[in-house]
């Protein structure tokens, strides 16, 4: 029996109440070619993983041909005060802000004022001429640290160790949407990222320039790996400089806005936290709460790379705008050569650093064979997930949109969300 039965929003009940984010309607699952008797596996899911202590609850959307037919919430969004997980609770989206990031590149690339071959050092000078970082041979059996690193405090990792050389060419756009530049992708890199000791009251002008003083982790283009913050703040810096807009004015202005996503934001208004979800990390204790779980939203600071704040409604429309060639009622964002070419391989799954199965396009992971991948989307599928277990996807062959918004990372969920939307399809 579900123990959380009394949180639950079935599948169904988006029929009877208007959605928040109007733009996408509702309609019965079947009208779709999606069971409602199938839709429920999500939802056992979810609470399977709720009662083993995986997550403290989860919002699960899924549309279908731009029509929603699956909407839930299950479980808390706290676990000291057990409010139920609601609709409208909002989540930490971390790293699913970089789509965002990567859409507004490519309006401006329609615009004509970038290219994907463009040096980042046409926009911030700072980046010329980079260094590549080079790894120290190990010490021998004599003893040491491998890589030649010296312990650091508290037994903390060692530290790493390199000199430097020359990079072959500059970075660019492309290789910091395809996370290939090096910038910030590694040990050696981001060891000295740190060291620029971000200020709280920095933004993105004064912040991102000092990140070419940085060595990268390797050749531009020789490998995949992930940049989780340097890589795409320089993409959200490059569209200000662009665009002349704040990252923050311009997603609202050029995205938010005409997409009809109203309830989502770097820095909530102090009305909405309340209905913020508390984010959990697994531990051999249970669910413990992090230190510092606001650590990438900042009312200064835009990130490009996460910090967004927001709901599964809310964000539905961009996922739907992607499917529908880059358009929605009648706003277009997009070209549909433009969102084909964002969805496209630019890393193969050869390349080092990226799974069988899996490539990756711009600002997006790309499915590039769905048998080597194990999975039952669609090669072709994209999307991308977030740092506290946030995950979407759109499925172009089967023209489907999922998302999934939890608090606690899980890899796990994510791809169990995924099998459980695609077996619902039935025509």
């Amino acid at each position: 029996m579900r123990k959380s039965a009394s949180l639950l929003l079935p599948a169904l009940a988006v029929l009877a109440l208007p959605l928040a984010a109007a733009s996408v309607t509702a309609a019965k699952p079947e009208e779709v070619g999606v069971s409602s008797e199938r839709l429920k596996r999500i939802g056992q899911m979810i609470q399977r993983r709720i009662d083993a202590g995986d997550i403290t609850g989860a919002v699960t959307l899924v549309a279908r041909k731009g029509r929603v037919v699956h909407l839930e919430a299950l479980g808390v969004m706290d676990l000291e005060s057990k409010k139920p997980m609601a609709r409208d609770t909002m989540f930490r989206i971390a790293s699913m802000t970089k789509p965002v990031t990567g859409l507004a590149i490519m309006m401006m690339l329609e615009e004509g004022k970038v290219r994907l071959t463009d040096p980042v050092s046409r926009f911030i000078p700072e980046f010329r001429g980079m260094k590549v970082a080079m790894a120290l041979p190990s010490p021998g059996r004599g003893g040491g640290l491998a890589g030649g690193g010296q312990p650091g405090r508290g037994g903390a990792p060692p530290v790493p160790q390199f000199y430097t050389m020359p990079a072959e060419r500059d970075i660019t756009i492309r290789d910091l949407l395809t996370h290939v530049s090096g910038l910030a992708s590694g040990p050696m890199s981001n060891s000295e990222a740190e060291k620029l000791n971000r200020l709280p009251e920095e933004n993105l002008a004064g912040y991102i320039p000092r990140l070419g003083s940085t060595p990268l982790e390797f050749q531009p283009g020789s490998r995949w790996a992930y940049s989780s913050q340097a890589g795409f703040d320089t993409l959200g810096r490059i569209v200000e400089i662009v665009s002349g807009m704040t990252l923050n004015e311009f997603f609202r202005q050029r995205i938010f806005t005409p997409l009809g996503m109203k309830d989502i934001y770097f820095w909530p208004p102090d009305e909405t936290w309340p209905r913020v979800a508390t984010p959990y990390q697994r531990t051999p204790a249970g669910l413990q709460k992090p230190p510092n779980p606001n650590f990438m939203s900042s009312k200064v600071y835009f990130m490009g790379s996460g910090g967004l704040i927001t709901t599964a409604e809310d964000y539905l429309p961009l996922g739907v705008m992607l499917a529908n060639g880059g358009q929605l009622n009648g706003k277009r964002l997009l070209s549909p050569k433009t969102v084909e070419m964002m969805r496209s391989i630019h890393v193969p799954d050869t390349l080092p650093g990226r799974p069988p199965g899996e490539g990756f396009g711009l600002s997006v992971r790309v499915v590039s064979d769905h048998a080597r991948r194990g999975t039952l989307l669609s090669t072709g599928s994209f999307g991308w997930s977030g740092y506290y277990g946030t995950h979407f996807f759109v499925d172009p062959v089967e023209q489907v949109v999922a998302l999934l918004m939890v608090q606690t990372a899980n890899p796990d969920v994510q791809r169990d969300f995924e099998d459980m939307v695609m077996q619902a399809i039935v025509e």
